[in-house]
């Protein structure tokens, strides 16, 4: 395993099975979203940049999130098979322009997990937990409105989660007090249902759970790994080469290096 101290290139390739699956996020969020790719692809080679310099991306304009974004994604596309944006307001403002001028490129982008937490009840409340630029974006908009036909929906934006899992305090007293000051008013009664619509909540699960009660948390890391790994084997692009791959963490800001090798590592 490589932990790259600076940023750089991916290196000279040609862009076949054997090149890296570039993995972008505006920090360490993305870091949940690489541990599942590894599962499914253990012998890939992985190379992700995290911008933790420009974090967090969720209360940033539009234009600005979206130009971080297209830079990011057009340097790691130069020599990368894929380019997953683990990052749910990457996603949400920069995927398709991303794929606009790359269109026999494979680019996947994250969505909330809105339609698998549907499934917990007949008619679920659920509580969305997004950034605030995922929030306001005509893609989420939309995603809401189709969920809304079949569960009571609830987007809530949790513009501390991000800074206190980039601080490593992402299981701390001061978490768990931003959460019940946000949360509170929206557990009466509680939802059935709790979405993790940005990389980053997930490694704030437990103290959302402490704080929701235990009520089931989703998010779409896990599935999103699935979707990229079926695309590649219908590209043909599945790595040739046996034995484990190998994963490079890169970021903008070098001090971050240290908690992505240890949410990489120990999942916290």
């Amino acid at each position: 395993m490589i932990y790259a101290p600076k940023i750089r290139q991916l290196g000279e390739c040609h862009l076949s099975a054997d090149a890296p699956i570039a993995v972008f996020d505006s920090g360490a969020g993305g870091i949940g979203v690489l541990r599942e790719v590894q599962k499914v692809l253990p012998a890939e080679r992985l190379f992700y940049f995290g911008d933790t310099a420009n974090a967090p991306y969720g209360e940033k304009s539009d234009a600005k999130i979206r130009r971080l974004a297209l830079l990011h994604g057009e340097r790691l596309l130069k020599n990368a098979k894929a380019l997953l944006i683990a990052c749910n307001t990457a996603t949400a403002l920069a995927a398709a322009p991303l794929r606009a001028r790359h269109p026999d490129r494979l680019i996947v982008g994250m969505e909330p997990a809105i339609f698998p937490a549907l499934a917990v009840t007949a008619h679920p409340r659920v509580l969305v937990l997004v950034t605030a630029a995922t929030e306001r974006s005509e893609k989420f908009r939309a995603l809401l409105r189709r969920a809304e036909k079949k569960a009571n929906m609830t987007a809530v934006a949790a513009p501390d989660i991000v800074p206190l899992v980039e601080a490593g305090l992402a299981d701390s007293p001061e978490m768990e007090r931003s959460l019940r000051a946000l949360l509170t008013p929206h557990l009466s009664p509680p939802p059935d249902a709790v979405v993790l619509g940005c990389t980053h909540f997930p490694f704030a699960a437990r103290a959302i759970s402490r704080v929701t009660g235990g009520v089931p948390l989703f998010d779409g890391a896990a599935g999103t790994a699935r979707h990229l790994a079926k695309l590649l084997s219908e590209a043909g692009l599945i790595s040739t080469k046996f034995g484990r791959g190998e994963v490079t963490l890169t970021s903008s800001d070098p001090t971050a290096l240290p908690l992505y090798r240890r949410l990489f590592e120990k999942g916290e």
